[in-house]
């Protein structure tokens, strides 16, 4: 677990770092709001919070998905051969040394 947090919370930052830094405004002020008692604080750190969080995955939503590419398959052999171009692959047995 304590490898798998920094991992996430330095992929999230690279992906969308405005949106992370407000989300992380939010739950210090949530934080710093309930250690003191000041529900106004903290009702409005998890109001930004969770605004933050409607409006990224809002937005996740309305991206439209890539194209997807066409695969091109490659074919190293050709598919019927008229004539054998390879020879057939035999095995001998070699006596070991004596």
């Amino acid at each position: 677990m304590n490898a798998l947090l920094p991992r996430f919370l330095k992929s999230s930052y690279r992906k969308e770092p405005l949106i992370s830094v407000v989300i992380t405004m939010g739950v210090v002020e949530a934080l710093i709001g309930g250690f003191d008692d000041k529900w106004s604080l903290f009702a409005f750190g998890l109001g930004t919070a969770g605004i933050t969080l409607l409006i990224k995955f809002w937005l996740r939503q309305r991206r439209r998905p890539l194209p997807a590419e066409e695969t091109v398959v490659q074919h190293y052999l050709p598919s019927r051969s008229s004539s054998p171009t390879l020879p057939m692959l035999s095995i001998a047995k070699k006596k070991p040394p004596q």
